[in-house]
């Protein structure tokens, strides 16, 4: 899974509607450019490709009285929006992603309901634990590595790996059954999002050619 398509699609829809640049400031903001594929182009390209799937619908805007050209604004369609629960998800339970997907699926998770965070995540775990019960059918850690020679390091990393995120993933379940953050029905959501016109201290201040557009 690419982890574009997640924040692209989630990042619209905390505003409703956005252009280009704002999805762009907010990925930045994120962090989203130090961890992940979310560089200025592929976050434009990705919202050109899927306004043409119809997971986005794009609305032309008029230039601004202070001239420049037409802006087009951005906003999540039903299509776009089952996606985007879809890949939510899949990036929640699946736990053999690549970092992004995982810090997407977490910094999205509080759109879903509490109840069902915390489902996902359980099957993570459980995920894990059939994924590391089938590697110790060949290799026992109380062993050690050194019994597959230098290779056994390998097998050492993935256990020590997953026995992490295991770890980890049972740490949000307690924070989230012990009542942390507001979930989707829950009220107020915390806004992650920057104020049309505020400045965003994270920017990397590399222009792009679709900034204006």
């Amino acid at each position: 899974m690419s982890a574009i398509r997640l924040l692209v699609l989630g990042a619209v829809r905390q505003h409703g509607r956005a252009h280009g640049y704002q999805v762009r400031n907010d990925l930045e903001y994120w962090g989203a450019h130090e961890w992940s594929n979310a560089k200025p182009g592929s976050i434009y390209h990705a919202l050109k490709q899927m306004a043409k799937q119809g997971l986005l619908h794009a609305h032309e805007i008029a230039p601004s009285t202070a001239g420049g050209p037409p802006r087009t604004e951005y906003e999540i369609t039903p299509a776009g929006e089952e996606e985007y629960f879809t890949l939510l998800r899949d990036a929640l339970t699946s736990y053999d992603q690549k970092v992004d997907v995982k810090s997407a699926a977490i910094g999205f998770m509080v759109d879903l309901p509490r109840a069902e965070a915390v489902a996902l995540l359980k099957e993570r775990i459980r995920r894990i634990e059939e994924w590391r019960d089938a590697v110790t059918d060949h290799y026992v850690p109380e062993e050690g590595p050194g019994q597959l020679g230098h290779i056994g390091e390998i097998m050492n990393l993935w256990i020590h790996t997953a026995d992490a995120e295991a770890e980890w993933a049972r740490g949000v379940i307690g924070r989230l059954e012990g009542g942390a953050y507001t979930f989707a029905g829950e009220g107020e959501p915390f806004v992650a999002v920057l104020a049309e016109g505020e400045e965003n201290p994270y920017a990397t201040r590399e222009r792009h050619p679709d900034d204006l557009r």
